[in-house]
């Protein structure tokens, strides 16, 4: 089973009242991710928002992802204009050259960008999971719903399939 993990949506325009702390919470469990992923050699996808109507476009400071998540250059970065990443970008594409068959989804927000994608996934044959903990929102409700409706897994047992420990 190949993984990739799929970092939705963390940027400074959405970082701001409730979902600052919220995306706070989700960037701790995202970073220790994004460490296991890279030691295990594991793919790693940053998508970030474009949406000129509210002035985030790229070289924008609201278009950057927030202080504590940085991708690395040889990691992927994809634009999306939808609330779904695979709507219109060449993530399936990603995936699939890569052998991916699983995404594990982190990101912002639960209950829009995060579960588009999820189903987006699901109607591209990709497995998606969400990473419990590691979404985020300005409404804790929407957090606890995304995480009722979807297939969920902890970062332990995530860290015990990376590491073929399970």
């Amino acid at each position: 089973m190949n993984f990739a993990l799929l970092i939705i949506d963390m940027q400074k325009a959405f970082y701001v009242g409730s979902d600052k702390e919220s995306m706070d919470h989700a960037s701790e469990y995202i970073n220790y991710t994004v460490e296991l992923f890279r030691k295990n050699g594991n793919k790693i996808v940053w998508i970030q928002d474009e949406d000129k109507s509210d002035g985030i476009i790229r070289g924008s400071e609201g278009f950057e992802i927030i202080e504590g998540l940085k991708p690395l250059n040889n990691e992927k970065v994809i634009i999306k204009e939808y609330g779904n990443a695979f709507n219109k970008t060449d993530l399936q594409e990603y995936l699939l050259s890569n052998k991916i068959t699983t995404i594990i989804i982190t990101g912002y927000c639960a209950e829009y960008c995060v579960l588009s994608t999820y189903i987006g996934a699901k109607d591209n044959d990709i497995t998606p999971i969400i990473l419990k903990g590691a979404i985020a929102s300005g409404n804790n409700e929407h957090i606890r719903f995304v995480e009722e409706i979807t297939d969920i897994i902890t970062v332990n047992i995530l860290e015990k399939l990376i590491t073929n420990k399970l």
